[in-house]
């Protein structure tokens, strides 16, 4: 792996967990689970080798349409998982940022969320995004009504508005977009992951199913990344 050479942004759909709870006859929460635990090595390893962002697909605005017994399963994984991570995080100087509509969560969970991003802000290790609640037309949608209401308020002339413009308003400001993006699971499609964002990153999908996924995945992505030509448009 050439170290000089490293994606400076890994972003992630971590698709399978239930796909790989129905093939071992165990209940959905369960592969939940074991994705969480899975995303914990990767985070901790994505920090040591030296990755700056890493952004995870966790939640979609879509997921509510799954059934009731697993959102709510979901949720109190979700509500564990930021409060003991958050401490390891902060040992391990890793800043956690949740992107997507917060305020639509219980407030339990909008509590856990907060008091995890307020815990490690001030570290500056891997920045691990998670992407909870979130849809990339949402976040499209979003910024363009805030920018209108910018205009409409005479805060922002509208010969003004161009990309970097734009990208003030969308849930990954102050983030640079995604060198590659890594699907697990055979599946492939976006599914509304970082629309605006993605639109030079290099993808590379996996057959194996998220709780499968390893370090060793990691870096032999990373190995696929170095060996491509990234021109970004031109010949």
């Amino acid at each position: 792996m050439d170290e000089q050479n490293l994606p400076k942004h890994i972003a992630i759909i971590m698709d399978g967990n239930r796909r790989w709870a129905n093939k071992r006859n165990l209940p959905i929460k369960l592969g939940h689970k074991n994705g969480a635990d899975t995303l914990e090595k990767i985070v901790k390893h994505a920090n040591k080798i030296g990755i700056k962002y890493l952004t995870v697909y966790a939640f979609s605005t879509e997921n509510w349409k799954r059934s009731e017994e697993e959102v709510n399963a979901l949720m109190g994984l979700l509500e564990t998982y930021l409060n003991n991570f958050s401490k390891t995080a902060d040992t391990e100087n890793i800043r956690i940022r949740v992107l997507g509509k917060i305020e639509e969560f219980s407030q339990d969970l909008q509590n856990s969320i907060y008091n995890t991003m307020e815990r490690t802000e001030n570290n500056n290790g891997l920045v691990f995004n998670i992407a909870l609640n979130y849809g990339g037309r949402e976040e499209i949608i979003k910024a363009v009504k805030e920018i209108s209401n910018e205009v409409k308020n005479n805060k922002l002339n509208i010969q003004d508005i161009d990309e970097k413009i734009f990208e003030k308003y969308l849930y990954t400001v102050n983030c640079p977009d995604p060198d590659l993006l890594i699907r697990t699971s055979g599946e492939l499609r976006l599914s509304g992951f970082l629309l605006w964002q993605t639109t030079y990153s290099e993808f590379l999908f996996f057959d194996k199913l998220w709780p499968d996924f390893e370090e060793k995945d990691l870096d032999y992505a990373i190995l696929e990344y170095q060996k491509r030509n990234r021109r970004f448009g031109a010949k």
